[in-house]
């Protein structure tokens, strides 16, 4: 008898896993923002924002007056936390825009570290290159987030 009640446990037990494990609902990935998400996210976007603005209008007057120490500090500066924002942004989008933006995120980066470079050097030609280039990959960036209404 102690077998059979043994048993009868065992086969308990398994068939409770087995109806739990399979009962689990399904977990849906959202297409779309809803207002709460994209709320949300406006947190992550203004400090990006001022980033974009200060890039357009501080840098490009740096790199134009070819002031190559305040073009190196104002990378490393007031920029200074925008790969850490824009990564952070990135990660929060829905997974069909994840990948999309940290690519472009990346891309900024790069550009701004080859600016970097090109300030260091006083290369003036290269340096409007990259700033042209990391001003256009920054604008794709932002064209990805969603839009509050």
């Amino acid at each position: 008898m102690s077998r059979l009640r043994s048993l009868l446990s065992l086969v308990l037990v398994l068939v409770t896993t087995i109806l739990v494990s399979c009962s689990s609902p399904q977990v849906e990935i959202p297409t779309t923002y809803s207002p709460e998400k994209i709320a949300q996210l406006q947190v992550y976007v203004n400090p990006i924002a001022v980033a974009r603005e200060g890039i357009e209008d501080k840098l490009q007057g740096l790199i134009a007056d070819q002031n190559w120490v305040d073009t190196q500090t104002y990378i490393h500066g007031p920029l200074g936390q925008l790969r850490r924002d824009m990564l952070g942004l990135a990660n929060s989008l829905l997974p069909k825009d994840q990948d999309k933006a940290t690519t472009l995120a990346k891309e900024v980066f790069g550009h701004l570290e080859r600016l970097d470079a090109a300030a260091k050097d006083r290369n003036s030609s290269q340096a409007k290159i990259q700033y042209q280039e990391a001003l256009a990959d920054f604008d794709a960036f932002l064209s990805l987030l969603p839009q509050a209404s």
